[in-house]
């Protein structure tokens, strides 16, 4: 197996991951087998500053809070604030003081300085207001949909004031409570209150739906398309926090399932707007459904990925990262006969392979999936590989 492998990959860069796909996709997602190594997120920004460069891609999308990457967007299209504050506010999760994305903000910028505004690029976020331990209140997302319409329509056309929106929505904390994750009594998503602002929530996304070539007219593409994104992130955010009061087993189940739709609703906004590329965990992007082993046992949904590419077809390609060592983590050399101990016999590094090479070099059947001592990192699965359109491989994860 070893010698039919040696001649099929190649060294890493955009040319070699665009000859891989028949036409340029309108979403080009790479994955990340895990979180929070620099080393993988220095290979992303390389790749991407090539596909922007020499291919024509306009959006960068990553993992991160929807509404908090507009705050990075208006720093790299029009430089607003600076770039410490943007890098400390404008990522969810732990993701801002990474130094690579601080790098990927500072050469965006950078990139737009002297340029007219149709060839700059645009930074987007793309998940929901979400942490593994809970999810924001809905309220900035709806006032600021409030807002936008109060300013450009007929005030009676809308079903609420700003002050029964604040009424029902009440503390913050009650929606950011901690132990509402484990112990759905502790939500708020299924009280009376919530209930009334799924419905005021809807109607006001209907209505920004309904007064479109009015309000395209009186304002701008930029302003109606965040007022749709606050709009998607209002409905999702209410739908999550209404799983999150449900004591059934369809309970995580269907929170996770909202997550990545909320994702792929964003993902295909953008790809609306023009040609984007995105970074995300490889299980949010594969076209197979995502699993999940959680307190309650094993769970599976469909991820974004799968979402995009039901709507969008061969216009959605996702390449996947696997990776070798992450000793810090326990993750030592990989054994020879899987995928990755494959790929980390070869001299190229970082290198990119072709899924359909890849799975004719290791025959039939395919072995089986690396075993990763860490929960952080999952290993990539060859029963996957008629599902991607390229891997990528990265050997070694330097001690941070």
């Amino acid at each position: 197996m070893a010698e039919r492998i040696q001649n099929i990959a190649r060294p890493l860069d955009a040319a070699a991951v665009m000859r891989l796909l028949p036409t340029r996709p309108r979403l080009l997602a790479l994955g990340e087998p895990t979180h929070g190594e620099d080393a993988l997120l220095d290979v992303r920004n390389a790749v991407l500053r090539q596909l922007v460069q020499q291919h024509g891609y306009r959006t960068i999308a990553i993992e991160s809070d929807c509404l908090r990457g507009l705050v990075v967007d208006d720093y790299v299209t029009r430089g607003t604030g600076s770039l410490d504050e943007v890098v400390e506010g404008g990522f969810s999760h732990p993701w801002g003081p990474s130094a690579p994305n601080r790098e990927l903000v500072r050469w965006m910028r950078a990139y737009n300085e002297d340029r007219p505004a149709h060839e700059r690029i645009r930074f987007a976020g793309f998940d929901g207001p979400l942490e593994i331990t809970g999810a924001a209140s809905p309220r900035q997302a709806l006032t600021a949909l409030h807002d936008y319409l109060s300013a450009a329509v007929d005030p009676a056309l809308l079903p609420c004031t700003p002050k029964t929106l604040d009424r029902l929505l009440g503390a913050d904390d009650r929606w950011t409570e901690p132990e509402a994750m484990t112990d759905p009594a502790r939500s708020v998503g299924r009280s009376a209150e919530a209930g009334e602002l799924r419905t005021l929530a809807a109607d006001l996304v209907s209505l920004l739906a309904e007064q479109t070539p009015h309000l395209l007219a009186s304002s701008s593409r930029d302003d109606w398309e965040r007022a749709r994104l606050h709009g998607r992130t209002a409905t999702g955010l209410l739908t999550y926090h209404y799983w999150m009061a449900e004591a059934s087993p369809a309970r995580m189940t269907r929170m996770l399932g909202v997550r990545d739709r909320m994702m792929a609703d964003n993902l295909l906004a953008l790809a609306d707007r023009g040609p984007t590329l995105v970074h995300a965990h490889n299980s949010h992007l594969q076209r197979e459904q995502s699993s999940m082993r959680m307190w309650q046992g094993r769970l599976e949904w469909w991820s974004a990925g799968a979402l995009v590419s039901a709507r969008l077809g061969r216009e959605y390609a996702f390449v996947a990262t696997a990776l070798g060592t992450i000793r810090h983590q326990g993750v030592d050399t990989p054994p020879p006969g899987t995928v990755e101990g494959l790929l980390y016999a070869l001299p190229e590094n970082p290198c990119v392979v072709d899924p359909a090479l890849l799975a004719d070099a290791l025959g039939d059947p395919r072995p089986a999936p690396r075993v990763s001592p860490w929960f952080g990192y999952a290993p990539l699965d060859p029963g996957h590989l008629d599902t991607v359109d390229g891997v990528v491989f990265v050997k070694d994860m330097p001690r941070p």
